[in-house]
Parts: structure tokens; C-alpha cells; sequence
């Protein structure tokens, strides 16, 4: 694989990517809906600290509520280290949810 054709590889994956935060649920269902009806074979959903519980929920509205074809490919989950305010460092659970369209 060529180095332009990694950078495209790494592009096409962070835009079918939602990243999860303090809005509600149904802002970041539309968000992974409008992925999958722009013809996104796989969407991946992100989050990390309190809002991992937010994104799962995502996944299952999805799934089960909207879009039936939609399976979880995989989960990763993972710690991530950030420098606090005063710089210390803080560690922050996170989470991928891929889900994948047959």
C-alpha cells in the first residue's frame, strides 16, 4: 500500500466515524444513520470517560430501533492518558463500537 493510499484509508475511516459526548443519544443515532444511508459500509462509534455508557446506548438504538441490518462488528476498548489541568496525568477508559451493514 502506497503512502497516499494509507492517508485516504485513514480519512475514509475518521468520516465514518461519530465521536460520543455530553449531547443527547438520539443526536449521535442520526449522526451513525446518516452514515449508513451514505452508502458507509462500516461506522464506527467512539467514546471515552462517562459518555462510554451514552455510546453504547447509540449502538443498540440503531441496531435495534432503526436499522435491523446493522450487526457489531467488534469492540475495543482501551485507556487513554491526558494531562489534567494542574498537568497531571489522567487516565480515561474508551471505547470503539464498530457496526458493520450486510
Amino acid at each position: 500500500m502506497k503512502k497516499g493510499e494509507n492517508q485516504k484509508m485513514s480519512k475514509r475511516s475518521e468520516e465514518n466515524t461519530v465521536f460520543v459526548g455530553t449531547k443527547p443519544p438520539m443526536n449521535y443515532v442520526l449522526a451513525a444513520i446518516t452514515l449508513f444511508h451514505d452508502n458507509a459500509k462500516e461506522v464506527s462509534i467512539k467514546a471515552r470517560g462517562r459518555a462510554i455508557s451514552r455510546a453504547v446506548d447509540v449502538a443498540e438504538i440503531v441496531r435495534n430501533r432503526f436499522m435491523s441490518d446493522v450487526k457489531v462488528k467488534d469492540i475495543a476498548i482501551g485507556t487513554e492518558q491526558i494531562t489534567g489541568e494542574q498537568g497531571n496525568k489522567i487516565s480515561v477508559s474508551t471505547i470503539e463500537i464498530s457496526l458493520t451493514k450486510d
